[in-house]
């Protein structure tokens, strides 16, 4: 597997412990050309994050809420020159009013912004750098989380996550016209600036100690960028619509495997 001079775009990179910069920086040594995209309110942070990378590494402000944004976005990349190999979605965000609390009580506007900003920046996403995929390739990989269940926090997010997935799943179909791919990391929880904002969340690590087979390290992002990179390889050519599971097997057992 390698990504020796391909371009990519990763999305998300807001704290060294954040999924995308681990992405990043693997696909860095790995040899790729690496452009990041921030919204306004964490650019300064982005770029601070940038210059700790290996390379050479390009940080451009849009905001993927922003249908403006992402049309600067694809003019810039192509102004860049080149085709685009692969796009990481790495993006989410719920206000608390939206997380926590009487699911009914969240606020109409509060679950538009989460739906917005954790589900349909996907296919926005999708629109802006699919015309720069090379012929017959591609690849965009978004993030999701286990959402067959309702857990007793995350309540919207939830909804929004299995909004993704179904949103996963319809641009494997339109992208699969021109040979591109769409897939989807569930990654187990992770400290991550995200997490920080999930309330219960030592509840979930909980659960994960509990019925993952596997031993979980919630520190640890590495094996969620690995499974991200062979996605956007062409060793995952044949895959696409596809939620690759890197949660140490909890989504596959029915119960509790061992003591907390």
């Amino acid at each position: 597997m390698s990504l020796t001079d391909r371009r990519l775009l990763v999305t998300g990179v807001a704290s060294p412990e954040s999924i995308a910069y681990a992405v990043a920086e693997r696909a860095l040594d790995d040899g790729a050309h690496v452009t990041l995209t921030a919204p306004p309110r964490d650019l300064d942070r982005c770029r601070d994050l940038a210059h700790t990378l290996p390379g050479d590494v390009a940080v451009v402000c849009a905001d993927l809420t922003s249908t403006e944004d992402l049309d600067a976005l694809q003019r810039r990349l192509r102004a860049d020159g080149g085709p685009l190999h692969g796009a990481v979605h790495a993006v989410a965000y719920a206000p608390a009013e939206a997380l926590d609390g009487p699911f009914v009580e969240a606020g109409q506007a509060g679950v538009e912004l989460a739906f917005r900003t954790s589900a349909w920046s996907l296919a926005g996403l999708a629109r802006a750098v699919a015309p720069l995929f090379p012929a017959g390739g591609g690849s965009l990989v978004g993030m999701t989380f286990h959402s067959d269940g309702a857990w007793a926090t995350y309540n919207w997010m939830g909804v929004c996550k299995s909004a993704l997935e179904a949103t996963n799943r319809y641009l494997a179909r339109d992208l699969g016209t021109v040979g591109a791919r769409a897939n989807l990391v569930a990654a187990g929880p992770l400290h991550t600036r995200a997490a920080g904002g999930i309330p219960g969340f030592d509840a979930l690590l909980d659960a994960w100690e509990r019925q993952a087979p596997l031993r979980w390290d919630a520190t640890d992002p590495g094996p969620v960028a690995d499974a991200t990179l062979f996605l956007l390889d062409d060793a995952s050519r044949a895959i696409t619509g596809e939620v690759l599971h890197v949660d140490a097997g909890f989504h596959a057992m029915a119960g509790a495997v061992r003591s907390a």
